[in-house]
């Protein structure tokens, strides 16, 4: 072989141990023009306040329900929710293995972050920011004594598929495992017995040591581009001591939590300076009675943009059908994200 191999130049495949699968990274496919799909550009135009967004105080919901006159954060019930409580057990296919059914009950939750539709988490106070993040444990809390996962997500911008962009998220608890739990958890486990070691702790540690791909760090977190990440900025939030669940998050971890979203979030938003589309949401111990020492609470931040404002990445052709791909390394994408200002350029502007 003619050339030394270069993680940022030559195509190889990195292992994701919390799935058990594999990503194919394509550093030089970087270089090549771009004549695919443009997004629009993202214009800050969103009203503070909209009577006709049912998600704003006052105002009417599809259901007929008006919404109280909150000040703060505001949790209902979905008006179109994907699980329901008490809902008949499916029939069985004869037992046959390739037409299986199982029970799916459970509660879905809109959670507004506050009364402004023209804010974000990046923009809002600290203040409000950590009564986001009570709110959080506080669900945790109080829906994990009924279901076995309680998935807090947020979608956010138009291109991630959010109709609404008063800032919100969801809660799904779930009777049962969902597939990316389910697997996670028998991953985690099986480091667990093989080492007596948590994963994500352990993996927390080797991060902190190499400091390539960390992001940004305080006493009780790191955020880190992960090594395996599949999305362009793809970046995970770890808890530097062991936390099975949200809501045993302490008031010092709240509070660097705080800051270190915000610090995120606010990095996010520069890098292309516009309000950075992502999924996001938490994974942490199911809610059962076994022994989940193998948990680790971490946050998953999934931004599908690319090269600008208006260039995404899409999941299709090889990707759907062969193996996950990216092109710039997480490295190269932490290294990016890192050097970026910690104050909000929307701020610089005026």
């Amino acid at each position: 072989m003619a050339h030394k191999f270069n993680p940022s130049d030559h195509p190889h495949r990195r292992y994701n141990p919390l799935k058990g699968d594999w990503v194919l990274v394509c550093p030089h496919r970087a270089k090549r023009p771009w004549k695919g799909q443009l997004e629009p550009a993202i214009e800050q135009t969103t009203p503070r306040f909209d009577i006709n967004n049912p998600l704003c105080p006052t105002a009417h919901r599809p259901n007929g329900i008006v919404n109280p006159d909150y000040s703060g954060t505001f949790v209902f019930d979905n008006d179109f929710p994907a699980l329901l409580d008490d809902v008949p057990v499916p029939d069985k296919e004869d037992n046959d293995e390739l037409f299986q059914t199982s029970p799916a009950e459970g509660n879905c939750k809109v959670m507004c972050f506050h009364p402004h539709s023209d804010l974000t988490l990046a923009l809002m106070s600290r203040v409000e920011v950590r009564a986001v993040i009570d709110k959080w444990a506080e669900l945790q809390e109080e829906l994990g004594k009924m279901y076995t996962w309680v998935q807090i997500f947020e979608n956010r911008g138009a291109v991630m598929g959010c109709s609404n962009p008063h800032p919100h998220c969801q809660i799904w608890s779930s009777s049962y495992l969902p597939n990316e739990a389910e697997v996670k958890d028998k991953k985690l486990k099986e480091y667990y017995l093989k080492h007596d070691k948590n994963m994500l702790l352990d993996y927390a540690e080797r991060e902190l040591k190499k400091q390539v791909r960390v992001i940004a760090q305080n006493e009780e977190w790191v955020c880190v581009v992960p090594f395996w990440a599949v999305w362009p900025y793809e970046t995970m939030l770890i808890p530097l001591r062991h936390t099975l669940r949200f809501n045993d998050l302490t008031n010092k971890q709240r509070d660097d939590l705080v800051d270190i979203m915000k610090t995120l979030l606010i990095k996010y938003d520069n890098l292309f300076e516009t309000s950075f589309p992502y999924s996001m949401g938490w994974h942490g111990a199911p809610n059962n009675s076994e022994d989940n020492s193998h948990w680790q609470l971490h946050a998953l931040y999934y931004p599908p943009l690319l090269r600008s404002a208006t260039i995404r990445k899409f999941m299709v052709g090889y990707e759907m059908l062969a193996n996950q791909q990216r092109d710039l390394t997480a490295e190269q994408a932490a290294q990016r994200l890192k050097d970026l200002p910690n104050i909000h350029y929307s701020c610089k502007k005026n």
